[in-house]
């Protein structure tokens, strides 16, 4: 089948999107209802943070490890069959990970669900590309883009009703009809594509790349580790970093020498694709690596519950689903440019107005922030994969997707790494801060913790001891909310610096 013939007319090409945008908001579901079902699977597993911490680690480290191998299975066996594949394996693996009983059992599974959750993203995005017409790929991959944004919306509202109302085995168990009526879609709608190119599969360099991807990733998992106290200097982390450097290297050396590389590293050439890979990557550590931030700022500082939490983000689906398409039909008549740089004014500014967070702020403060993220988000990535892709052709589509994907992921997984670090840090040193700007011997600090006595007396039927020293113990509980604040604001302060610089690489790209 030539490149040219591949896209498709009719309703076809708009079947397809459907299954894969449904295919899409599963995987994407899978992570945040994980993530919102955690301390649930601790306490019933009778598992500790060091073990839990597995399940998410697992799953990620598995689908680093397939992700470069998705190209050369596509032109292998053909989209469609690696498609129902990912999504046989998915659907298998979240059935298991319901059924599990133990926390290593779980994580087990979870690492064969995560193979087939590798798989999914860039093969789905592969067969988008190839269906629609170039001219219409910004609007495809901006539909495309509203099932992942749907899942963030709606993964922590469904995580929490599930483990509130049933238990953690539904948080796996609801992917499992969705899964199964996928395979049947597809096997039933999808047309088989193969590029009808047959080489022989790049041991080394698959060998290489699943050394270096889960090494790195796992060496940045542990560089927060509760464990590790070290941070990045814990000889673990470090000897993670030299095992990475140099499978990286020798992977790099394999790609460019042999005759059939996993990952066609002359993809690269491509003015649009090196830089939008780019700005990808910058992205990810700024969007991706901050984006547990606000959870932890609103429930550790605010008081309020998951479900709560989850509340706030509904409408930034919404509003990333409505921008997508929109973004992306917009390039058609709009330089790319304008609209990428549009969504990245937004998301940076979000994360300007996150820099001034404080134990007073409005809600609807933190609302309009949220929101500014969704709509910049949504015009920022359809158009910017569309530049990405505009000059690959259909051959090389799935191994383009799959680079880009694993760019977005080692992008995330730094930031989130890098980030947790620096919130630690950057608490400890507002803590110690704080504590030395208060007198404690000064009359200043005796006032108020003799205004809090009588306060707690009077109000909460204490005698003088028990007040005061509730009334220290209140002052200290407040220094170190402070800090903690303090800390996420230097990170949100930091994500937004990273970010705009991604506006350098833009302005070198080649649109028209």
């Amino acid at each position: 089948m030539s490149e040219t013939a591949v896209a498709g007319g009719g309703s076809y090409k708009w079947l397809v999107l459907l299954n894969v945008m449904l295919t899409t908001f599963m995987a994407v579901l899978d992570s945040t209802v994980v993530n919102t079902g955690l301390p649930v699977i601790m306490g019933t597993l009778g598992a500790s943070m060091n073990s839990a911490e597995w399940i998410l680690t697992g799953y990620m480290l598995s689908m680093a490890t397939i992700l470069p191998a998705a190209g050369w299975l596509s032109d292998r066996f053909g989209y469609k069959r690696i498609f129902v594949f990912s999504l046989v394996v998915f659907t298998v693996g979240s059935f298991m990970c319901g059924n599990s009983t133990a926390i290593g059992e779980l994580v087990f599974w979870r690492i064969i669900q995560g193979v087939g959750g590798g798989l999914l993203m860039p093969v789905g995005m592969a067969v988008v590309t190839t269906v629609f017409p170039v001219e219409q790929r910004g609007m495809a991959l901006g539909f495309w883009a509203i099932a992942s944004a749907a899942s963030v919306s709606f993964g922590p509202l469904i995580g929490g009703y599930l483990v509130d109302n049933l238990n953690w085995n539904y948080i796996f168990f609801v992917n499992i009809p969705i899964g199964i009526f996928s395979i049947i879609y597809t096997l039933i709608v999808q047309r088989e594509y193969k590029t009808g190119v047959s080489k022989k599969f790049d041991i080394p360099g698959f060998i290489t790349s699943a050394i270096f991807l889960p090494v790195f990733l796992y060496g940045l998992s542990e560089v927060t580790s509760s464990t590790n106290t070290k941070g990045w200097s814990s000889p673990l982390v470090l000897g993670c970093m030299w095992v990475a450097v140099v499978s990286f290297v020798l992977f790099l050396y394999t790609e460019l020498t042999v005759k059939n590389p996993m990952i066609n590293l002359k993809i690269f050439k491509d003015h649009n694709f090196s830089l939008a890979n780019l700005i990808v990557f910058i992205f990810g550590i700024g969007m991706f690596g901050s984006t547990f931030l606000i959870p932890l700022y609103m429930q550790d500082s605010l008081g309020y519950s998951a479900y709560q939490t989850g509340l706030f983000f509904l409408p930034v689906g919404f509003l990333q689903a409505v921008a997508s398409p929109m973004a992306g039909n917009m390039t058609r008549w709009v330089n790319p440019k304008i609209v990428i740089m549009t969504g990245l004014i937004l998301l940076c500014s979000s994360f300007y107005m996150n820099y001034s967070f404080s134990f007073l702020t409005d809600k609807w403060y933190i609302m309009v922030s949220l929101y500014l993220r969704g709509v910049g988000l949504g015009i920022l990535y359809p158009p910017l994969l569309n530049v990405s892709f505009r000059q690959i052709g259909n051959r090389q589509m799935a191994q383009a997707s799959s680079v880009t994907n694993i760019v977005r992921q080692i992008g995330g997984s730094f930031g989130v790494a890098m980030f947790s670090h620096l919130l630690t840090q950057r608490q400890t040193y507002h803590t110690e801060r704080y504590h030395e700007a208060i007198a404690y011997t000064g009359q200043t600090y005796s006032n108020t913790v003799d205004g809090l006595a009588r306060f707690f007396a009077s109000n909460g039927g204490l005698g003088h001891s028990e007040s005061v020293s509730y009334a220290k113990e209140y002052i200290l509980e407040h220094v170190d909310m402070e800090a903690y604040i303090s800390g996420i604001n230097d990170v949100f302060y930091v994500a937004f610096v990273i970010t705009i610089l991604a506006i350098i690489p833009m302005f070198f790209l080649k649109t028209k």
